[in-house]
């Protein structure tokens, strides 16, 4: 089956708002399935809201949409949810804790999130939430392109991971998007470009971070996520109802009121 027009998303950390504004951009685009790279929960007033919009669509519950079944894999935040928070920030922990009393009982939720496995392969796509090399935890971000050893380790795991097969890896977790090519080339979007063509992935191969839909942190508030088509990525930035994300978050009186400021400032 050729590979099918496709919405990535990651880090929605409970941001509904962000989520509801990516997904209606996204079926107005054709998209055909949603795939999701971890960290639904965290830092957003609405961890329960989203991880159930993710179950609707990257379930087989996505076929009675019309859509293709979708993916989704665990980010660090639902790891920490299911063991322990102890190696958060202060104000990451407080979230998580209180988000584990908000999934009281949501028994379904609970066997979804258990279920959900840390990086995925289809062909030569290759699926993590933060690397190829610490699928839960490590961040790439922009100075890591200058690190010519962290890279080449971090293609080298590719292999370990697929086997050689692929040619392509999508991350999230650092909320910064970009393209880092094995080659040493680098490309940072200024906003919504594309279709842009990956190239010619069978001689040098790449790596793509598709950003945050619920925090971004490259200092551009506007939501991130990317379309792809199995060759071609949109970087996709749009503005949502940021406004409306932080009052939620300030009438959650366990949620610091630095996790609302901070989404007006893209940080």
């Amino acid at each position: 089956m050729a590979y099918p027009l496709s919405a990535l998303i990651s880090d929605l950390h409970g941001n509904v708002p962000a989520l509801e504004t990516a997904l209606a951009d996204a079926f107005e685009r054709g998209v055909e399935r949603v795939v999701c790279l971890g960290d639904m929960v965290g830092y957003g007033a609405q961890p329960r809201a989203c991880l159930e919009r993710v179950v609707e669509l990257c379930s087989p519950r996505a076929r009675e949409r019309g859509l293709v079944e979708g993916l989704c894999l665990k980010g660090n935040h639902e790891h920490a949810l299911l063991n322990s928070a102890e190696d958060f920030n202060p104000n990451a922990r407080a979230a998580i804790e209180w988000t584990r009393d908000a999934f009281e009982g949501a028994w379904d939720l609970w066997d979804f999130l258990g279920s959900l496995e840390a990086w995925a392969l289809e062909g030569r796509v290759l699926y993590a939430h933060g690397s190829p090399r610490d699928p839960v935890r490590e961040y790439l971000l922009p100075r890591d392109a200058r690190d010519a050893g962290k890279m080449a380790a971090l293609f080298s795991a590719m292999d370990g991971l697929s086997g050689g097969a692929a040619r392509v890896g999508f991350v999230g977790h650092s909320h910064v998007p970009a393209i880092y090519y094995e080659d040493g080339r680098f490309y940072r979007p200024k906003g919504t470009e594309g279709p842009y063509d990956l190239g010619d992935l069978e001689r040098v191969r790449a790596l793509v971070n598709i950003g945050s839909v619920g925090q971004p942190r490259d200092g551009d508030p506007r939501l991130s996520y990317v379309v792809f088509d199995g060759q071609n990525l949109t970087f996709v930035r749009l503005e949502y109802p940021v406004a409306v994300a932080q009052e939620r978050i300030r009438a959650v009186p366990q949620l610091p009121d630095y996790l609302a400021e901070r989404l007006a400032k893209g940080l």
